[in-house]
């Protein structure tokens, strides 16, 4: 792997652990210990996520005109700035508003992390993206394994952990991103790229793919809302249930010899292997249905990361290979802002669900959201297929 790319791994993995010391815990904060309820601690975390979309879409956007370094370092500072608020005021209502911020300034990096990811190691395809996922999910086990540990002692050491991880990845960024240069990609725009009616058919793929994209991230956000409160009613305790995030996070780094092989006969299939995880999501759903002990969410936890492992790195690689030169931080910032949306809903679904009629009503739905995230993978590329039928046939 080229070393821009070893750089980027780096300060994503710490960006991740710096944030996974408060997300997994922040339903059960707003719950606990500001007593609000699981459908205000949803609507909170929807705003938090809404502000990640746009951040997310601008991201995206400010990549494709002022380079990954510039827009990475925006990102960075204002997510800094939220935290020390939340450091220094983390009560009720300002969480609200520093919270909501932390979602605005951390979208902004995730898009321009992942365009530069694919523009510096182009050849490198889906491994490019492997990479930076892996280190996402190291970061997760290094922070959630963490996070509940300093919680039990106080939230407030959580923000600050997480103010003074991110002050690390603006050390990093500032030293080892601004001789990345991402300037020969911005050549082009969605319109110019192959002529506008391939590049929207393109697009439109890109969009149908997202909904299956949205719903698995529903169902994956329960695990860190619903599901994490729905621990504590079983006096599952706050320790155990951060090992769930770091087994979660360590299988996917460790993992990754095993899911190599068992991919390689159809490595060149994503749709297949996205297919394939939505279908492990759903055997994951019915086993935390069922689970009524911490040994019944390990089992669930572990069946849920092979599928993230199958789905999460091949959306971000088909964006890549749908994105006109020039528009890769823009499809990047669809992904990410999709992910962020199903982040953003999921909270609060799932929090007036089961307020209203239980966990099993929960469960129930979220396997049947899978079921409509198989059909829109199955039939993204129709038209795309269709359009190089013609190409060819003329």
């Amino acid at each position: 792997m080229p070393r821009a790319l070893w750089l980027l791994i780096i300060g994503m993995a710490v960006n991740v652990t710096g944030s996974s010391f408060l997300w997994p815990l922040n339903t059960i904060y707003i719950h606990e210990h500001l007593g609000k309820s699981l459908s205000v601690a949803g609507i909170i975390l929807m705003l938090n996520s809404a502000a990640s979309v746009i951040g997310n879409l601008f991201g995206g956007s400010l990549f494709d005109k002022i380079g990954g370094y510039k827009s990475i370092i925006l990102g960075i500072s204002i997510t800094i700035m939220a935290l020390l608020g939340l450091t220094l005021w983390p009560g009720w209502p300002q969480y609200i508003f520093f919270l909501t911020l932390v979602g605005f300034g951390s979208g902004i990096v995730f898009p321009a992390m992942y365009a530069m990811a694919g523009s510096v190691w182009k050849e490198g395809g889906r491994k490019a993206f492997n990479a930076i996922y892996v280190a996402q999910n190291l970061g997760v086990a290094v922070g959630a394994a963490l996070g509940g540990l300093v919680a039990s002692y106080s939230f407030q050491l959580i923000f600050m952990a997480n103010a003074a991880m991110y002050l690390v990845f603006m050390m990093i960024a500032i030293f080892g991103y601004r001789s990345i240069d991402t300037r020969a990609a911005k050549q082009t725009n969605v319109l110019k790229e192959n002529g506008a009616i391939k590049s929207h058919t393109k697009l439109y793929a890109l969009l149908i793919l997202a909904v299956g994209y949205l719903l698995c991230w529903v169902g994956y956000v329960q695990w860190q809302t619903t599901i994490a409160a729905y621990t504590q009613e079983l006096n599952i305790s706050l320790n155990q249930y951060s090992i769930l995030w770091t087994i979660n996070g360590a299988l996917i780094v460790l993992g990754q010899p095993v899911v190599n092989r068992l991919i390689k006969p159809f490595q060149n299939k994503l749709k297949l292997q996205i297919i394939i995880g939505m279908v492990i999501f759903m055997v994951s759903y019915a086993v935390a249905a069922g689970a009524n002990a911490f040994s019944g969410f390990v089992a669930g936890m572990v069946i849920l990361t092979i599928g993230e492992m199958l789905i999460w790195p091949a959306v971000p690689t088909i964006a890549n290979d749908l994105a006109p030169k020039g528009r890769e931080g823009f499809y990047q910032g669809i992904v990410n802002s999709t992910a962020t949306g199903g982040r953003m809903i999921g909270p609060l679904m799932g929090g007036i669900l089961v307020d209203l009629y239980g966990m099993p009503m929960l469960f129930a739905i979220l396997i049947a959201l899978m079921f409509v995230g198989i059909f829109t993978t199955v039939i993204y590329d129709r038209k795309l297929k269709e359009s190089h039928n013609v190409a060819a046939q003329a």
